[in-house]
């Protein structure tokens, strides 16, 4: 079953190589750690709003372009707050 990090992931890196960016490239120009950007993507980590939105700004789109529609999480069980 497809996870929201699992979704995140697979459009952060499809939204990455779209724009030519290697994990390293998008590591430096976000400021962060490559690993984390892999880690990101492999859905081995959970990001903050603030880091969907500085990962956005490098990859020159709008926040919600990275995030899963809720149809292609349709029925799937959601943590509760």
């Amino acid at each position: 079953m497809k996870t929201l990090a699992t979704e995140f992931g697979h459009a952060m890196r499809k939204m990455r190589k779209l724009r030519g960016l290697s994990q390293d490239e998008l590591a430096l120009r976000a400021e962060i750690d490559r690993s984390y950007i892999g880690r990101i993507e492999r859905a081995e980590a959970n990001i903050t709003l603030d880091m969907l939105y500085k990962i956005a700004e490098v990859l020159d789109c709008e926040p919600h372009e990275l995030l899963p529609s809720r149809a292609s999480l349709k029925g799937q069980v959601l943590p509760k707050s």
